[in-house]
């Protein structure tokens, strides 16, 4: 390890730009893409700040440990799919549902209502197939001025990647799993 001096002076000068809502990508084959977005839902929350949470890939009946906490601290999540598409019976029906969801994302998204909207896992509607790309664009273009969103999922496509304000794309180091280690409640669900 390479010790360093701290910095002794601060390292960025003020930016001068307005406040406005962020579009926000966390993408990557490392983890962590929809703990950071829940996270910043947590941060935003403690500010007072109305929050909703979509997860594209997740039942409506999933009961998860942030299901669980978000639930106890009143921020709203909602689960728009049936899991993930290789234990699924129906991939059409997985398609409308993730088409029906974003209906309602984008809603909440345009009605200027929430302070951030958590689009969790919506990239793998967008590069399976089921979601026009154009549409999410126009949402996140058209949001009001406030809104913040973040999208969470591998593979991002480079036109969102390309509005974003902030990207970021986590890197997988090193995994248990890899090691044989199956998940476990409380870290990985």
């Amino acid at each position: 390890m390479q010790i360093e001096t701290p910095p002794s002076a601060k390292p960025y000068d003020k930016p001068e730009g307005e406040r406005r809502g962020l579009v926000i990508v966390n993408t990557g084959d490392g983890k962590g893409k929809s703990t950071a977005a829940f996270g910043l839902a947590l941060r935003a929350h403690g500010r007072g700040k109305a929050v909703k949470i979509f997860q594209f890939m997740k039942v409506p009946t999933a009961r998860f440990g942030e299901h669980r906490m978000f639930e106890q601290i009143g921020v709203p999540i909602e689960g728009l799919g049936d899991g993930f598409s290789w234990k699924s019976q129906d991939l059409e029906r997985s398609a409308q549902l993730a088409r029906d969801g974003w209906q309602k994302a984008r809603a909440a998204i345009l009605s200027g209502e929430y302070f951030l909207v958590v689009l969790d896992e919506i990239t793998y509607p967008l590069i399976y197939g089921w979601l026009p790309p154009g549409e999410v664009l126009a949402a996140l273009r058209e949001r009001p001025r406030e809104v913040h969103v973040v999208l969470t999922g591998r593979r991002c496509p480079q036109e969102i990647v390309d509005i974003a304000d902030t990207v970021t794309e986590m890197r997988l180091v090193k995994h248990a799993f890899q090691a044989g280690v199956p998940a476990q409640r409380g870290i990985e669900d």
